[in-house]
């Protein structure tokens, strides 16, 4: 087997979007939960605020992704201890349910207080 040459490091070009995200750490900027900003956690993480538990069924459909992306960012959440994950069987087919840790609910109450704050300064200006 023939070892391959490391790949070049990739330099993001002046003024990329990734970028200006790298360099927004300073004081001004907002300290949002990255784990909870992602689009689809964050549609999680509301879904099961909203619902006292919701099968994985029932949350791939009401959000409209695919099993593998719901089961991505679930684990995600699960690590981080924002949503508890229980399978069973129903019968003989299996059950795996979400319900909203409260950690979970503290961190989405922190986002959207931080949020609002983000929203409530634009008007201002």
């Amino acid at each position: 087997m023939v070892d391959k040459p490391p790949k070049p490091a990739v330099r993001e070009p002046k003024g990329s979007t990734r970028r200006r995200r790298a360099k927004a750490t300073g004081s001004g900027a907002v300290a949002l939960d990255p784990v909870i900003h992602e689009r689809v956690r964050l549609a999680i993480i509301s879904a099961l605020a909203v619902n006292q538990e919701l099968s994985f069924n029932d949350l791939k459909n009401l959000l409209e992704i695919t099993d593998g992306n719901l089961s991505v960012h679930a684990r995600k959440l699960e690590e981080v201890g924002y949503v508890r994950c229980a399978k069973s069987f129903v019968g003989r087919q299996p059950r795996t349910a979400f319900k909203l840790t409260a950690a979970g609910r503290n961190a989405l109450e922190g986002y959207l207080e931080r949020m609002e704050s983000v929203i409530r300064a634009t008007r201002k200006k």
